[in-house]
Formats: structure tokens, C-alpha cells, sequence
């Protein structure tokens, strides 16, 4: 008898140009929390085992410069690092701009009849709408987040 694989723990990285910037556009779109690893950064930088360089200043906090993550309000989450064990996007530094489709994107799901004021939310934040799609299994809006990572409205 063959038996089922333990569930793993995953997150989604998105490379970006300005991961603080995007991890905000994401809370606010999501209405996640942009994590807080100050904790973890502040004990870090006191040992010594990482360079004051490699953090920023964001939130009124100590964050890591190349990389920061949203997560799900209601998820678990280390209190010592800051980090979610639940549902969470990672925004890491990349040097190369994003120049082809996505391969895999988010979908994110209106409540009945608020798509369009979602949607001029989202353009609000900083999203430009690409396209309305009507077929015969659903209608969407495909967007764009502020770095040009295509996203659907449904």
C-alpha cells in the first residue's frame, strides 16, 4: 500500500525590481500584513552575523533590503522571526525586469457584484487593467500590478 506524502509547507516568490514596494501593493490588494522579522534582524545585526547593509528601514522597523513577505492576518507565524507559516507571498530583489507573460499568476476573487469597484480600487493602488476576457466558462479582468505581473479579477 502506497502511502499519501506529508503535506508541505509553500509560499509563493515573486521576483520584483522593489520588493517593498510590491509587498505593499500585495498586503493592500490581499489585505495581508507585510511581515515583521525585525526581531530576528535586530538579534542578527547584535551578533554580528549580518551586515547592517543588507537592511532597510520600512514600516518604522528593521526589514531585510532584498527581500519581504505577506501573509494571510489569520495565519500561524514565528514570533521570533516574524515569518507566517500559512499563506504567503515572498517578494525577493531581482536584477532583471519581468519582459515576458507570467507563468503562473494570482487569481484574486471579488464578492458578488464588487468586481468593478475592486477593480478601480486596485487601479487606485497602483494595478492598470490589461483586458476584459468573456468566455463561455467565466468573465474576468486581467491587470497588472505595479511591476507589470499579470493577475486576474474575477
Amino acid at each position: 500500500m502506497t502511502q499519501s506524502p506529508t503535506p508541505l509547507h509553500w509560499k509563493l516568490v515573486i521576483d520584483a525590481a522593489d520588493p517593498h514596494a510590491q509587498a505593499d501593493f500585495w498586503a493592500a490588494t490581499l489585505g495581508y500584513e507585510v511581515e515583521d522579522n525585525s526581531v530576528l534582524i535586530e538579534r542578527l545585526l547584535g551578533f554580528g552575523a549580518v551586515p547592517p547593509e543588507i537592511t532597510v528601514e520600512s514600516h518604522g522597523h528593521k526589514a531585510w533590503r532584498d527581500l519581504v513577505a505577506v501573509r494571510h492576518p489569520e495565519d500561524p507565524y514565528d514570533k521570533e522571526s516574524g515569518t507566517g507559516l500559512g499563506r504567503r507571498l515572498l517578494f525577493q530583489r531581482v536584477p532583471e525586469p519581468k519582459t515576458v507573460k507570467n507563468r503562473l499568476h494570482i487569481d484574486v476573487h471579488t464578492k458578488p457584484g464588487q468586481r468593478e469597484s475592486e477593480i478601480a480600487r486596485l487601479t487606485g493602488l497602483g494595478a492598470a487593467v490589461l483586458r476584459e476576457v468573456k468566455e463561455p466558462g467565466g468573465e474576468w479582468v486581467l491587470m497588472t500590478d505595479p511591476e507589470g505581473n499579470e493577475f486576474c479579477v474575477h
